[in-house]
């Protein structure tokens, strides 16, 4: 593997840390703050806002070169977690997950095309599933590691991790990554051209769609295994560990057959996949190692589709590659908060129904997928 591959893994590797760990520890903020829990929600937000406001900013530094932007990204990581980790109130603390945001999407876009440039022949997609290989390890070690460290010292501890993190990542980048071509510069209009044409909405929409299916149960997942499939509050932490495996091996087994099959072929048929998975989940989440063993092939199969859609979002957007790459993050994040919402919507009815309501969102995002694939694979 490729020293320049892992070093891009590090970046995403504290990514995943920043966002996904204040889900964990937001009682142990709000506790420190003074606020409510709903407020310290907000926290959840201002990242994913800063998310949707970094990517577009990115074609402001298109006529740079490409390992000057990710190092400067990483600068920008840094900054914001040092920020969040010395937060004396609640409006510090929101700005620095704003700021925290920022570099997120429009890392992964640079970090997509980079690792495309640094592949193998035929090995493309594979290269891009190890980029985003740190936000699955993330999931399976970092965000326990922070929530233990938020538990037996401060949730500040967590921040600043990732913020000492971030320097190693910024070494390794300067010290591993090589000089990388630019793109061709098209323009300020140019880098929106792409938008014109049907292939990239599909491939946004059904990342949207798919995400939120995914969302709308996983994000009711922790009373869902308590009160539903009967596993004890300690279990817990062992099996996200079980979740973050499954998104380790999802990803880096997307990467491979993507290349062998083509990235439409591999998301369309895991789009397909995660339907019936959410449909499972729904009539067999009472038998507790059914739950376990689906919980664990979902993400998985989460995960196995990001790597195809990062891939061919940046093949679909000539031009406007940059911003293409990220956008998939932007609309990542856009289905996690949709499903969030309509997964609550279903809790009325009992902890089951967010996966029924799950399925035909992510059977839209089938839909998306399978028209992408028969209209446009061909081309890319």
């Amino acid at each position: 593997m490729k020293k320049s591959l892992i070093a891009l893994a590090f970046g995403t590797l504290a990514l995943g840390i920043a966002e996904f760990t204040m889900m964990g520890i937001l009682p142990y903020v709000a506790a420190d703050l003074g606020i409510s829990l709903a407020a310290a929600g907000h926290f959840i937000s201002a990242y994913a806002l800063g998310v949707c406001f970094g990517a577009p900013v990115l074609i402001l530094a298109r006529k740079c070169p490409l390992k000057k932007i990710l190092l400067a990204l990483v600068a920008l990581i840094i900054a914001g977690n040092l920020c969040a980790a010395a937060a004396p109130s609640y409006w510090v603390l929101l700005a620095g997950r704003f700021i925290s945001g920022l570099p997120h999407g429009a890392y992964f876009g640079v970090a997509s095309i980079v690792a495309g440039k640094l592949a193998d022949e035929g090995k493309g997609a594979e290269a891009v599933s190890i980029m985003i290989a740190g936000m699955t390890v993330a999931n399976l070690f970092g965000v326990p590691l922070g929530t233990s460290l938020s538990h037996l010292l401060s949730w500040r501890v967590t921040f600043l991790l990732v913020a000492c993190w971030g320097v190693i990542v910024l070494y390794y980048i300067w010290r591993w990554i090589p000089a990388v071509p630019g793109l061709k510069d098209t323009g300020f209009k140019g880098q929106f051209r792409f938008l014109k044409k049907p292939a990239p909405w599909l491939i946004l929409g059904a990342t949207a769609l798919g995400n939120g299916g995914v969302f709308c149960w996983y994000s009711y997942i922790n009373p869902l295994l308590t009160q539903v499939s009967g596993f004890s509050d300690e279990s817990i932490t062992a099996l996200m560990v079980l979740a973050g495996f499954g998104m380790v091996v999802g990803n880096l087994v997307s990467g491979r057959m993507s290349d062998r099959y083509t990235p439409g072929r591999v998301g369309t048929v895991v789009q397909g996949l995660i339907c019936l998975l959410l449909l499972a989940i729904f009539f067999l989440s009472p038998h507790r190692w059914c739950s376990a063993t689906l919980m664990a092939l979902c993400t998985a199969a989460l995960f196995a589709v990001s790597s195809p859609e990062q891939v061919l979002i940046i093949r679909v957007s000539p031009g406007g590659e940059l911003l293409g790459g990220a956008c998939v993050q932007i609309a990542f994040n856009l289905g996690n908060a949709i499903g969030a919402s309509i997964g609550g919507l279903a809790l009325t009815e009992g902890l089951r129904y967010p996966a029924l309501l799950g399925a035909p969102l992510a059977f839209a995002g089938f839909l998306l997928f399978l028209l992408f694939y028969k209209r446009y694979q061909a081309r890319y």
